[in-house]
Formats: C-alpha cells, sequence, structure tokens
C-alpha cells in the first residue's frame, strides 16, 4: 500500500513538472509574439513617416526607439538606385530603404527587416533635398 501511494506521488510530481514546462513554453511563445507585432508596428510607423515625408531621406541613420518600442533600435539604410526607363534615360531619385529594428530577446537578439523603394513625388521632394525627374 505504502509503495503504491508513493508511486501515485512520484507520478503526480512528475506530471506537474511537465505541465509547469508547457506552460512556461506557451508564455514564452505569447511574449515573442507580441514583441514580433511591436517590431512590425515599428517598421510600419517609420515606413508612413518615410512615405508621408515626415522622415527626410538620404543619410543611414540608427536610433533607440521610444516608448512603447523601449529597448529596440531601429536602423535605416539608404542606397540611391540607378535605374533606365524604356528610352534608356536614367531615372534619378528612387531609393531602397532598408528599415531593421533589433531588440534583446530572452537567449538571443532578434530582429525584423523591411525593405522597400521609394520615389519622392514632388510634394516630398524637399524631404530628400532632390527634384525628381520625369
Amino acid at each position: 500500500m505504502l509503495m503504491e501511494a508513493l508511486l501515485a506521488v512520484t507520478i503526480f510530481a512528475f506530471g506537474v513538472l511537465v505541465l509547469g514546462k508547457c506552460v512556461n513554453g506557451c508564455l514564452s511563445a505569447m511574449r515573442l509574439k507580441e514583441e514580433d507585432a511591436l517590431a512590425r508596428r515599428a517598421l510600419e510607423n517609420r515606413w508612413a513617416e518615410i512615405e508621408s515625408g515626415a522622415v527626410p531621406v538620404g543619410k543611414n541613420t540608427a536610433e533607440e526607439l521610444k516608448p512603447p518600442f523601449d529597448g529596440m533600435t531601429l536602423k535605416t539604410t539608404v542606397v540611391p538606385v540607378e535605374k533606365e526607363n524604356e528610352k534608356q534615360e536614367k531615372v534619378e531619385g528612387i531609393y531602397a530603404i532598408t528599415l531593421s529594428v533589433t531588440w534583446g530577446g530572452e537567449d538571443e537578439e532578434q530582429s525584423k527587416e523591411l525593405l522597400f523603394y521609394y520615389y519622392p513625388s514632388a510634394g516630398n521632394a524637399a524631404a530628400t533635398g532632390t527634384t525628381p525627374t520625369r
């Protein structure tokens, strides 16, 4: 009778430990999902700022973000792209912009990246210091 009770307590303790590990894994997954969503929001915000002309384009930057994005670093890499149109004329003023946000994860550093092309319209050509050609 005593051995059966001891075996039952051992099995119960093992089950509680496994359940605790599963709950810990679920909480970690939820935290990573929330951090990923926050990083995506930071990238989308900067993308909208660049598209609207609120943030000047032309130089590479790196900045620590303010709340609610504490602990995240946003890097902007701007590369001019030289393309030709169908008449073999150079089209200037096109930029390949890479936005990269990094943050410290539980085990290692996490990052998210967004690459897009930007051609300033006449309304926000002053933000880049260039005049678009057509």
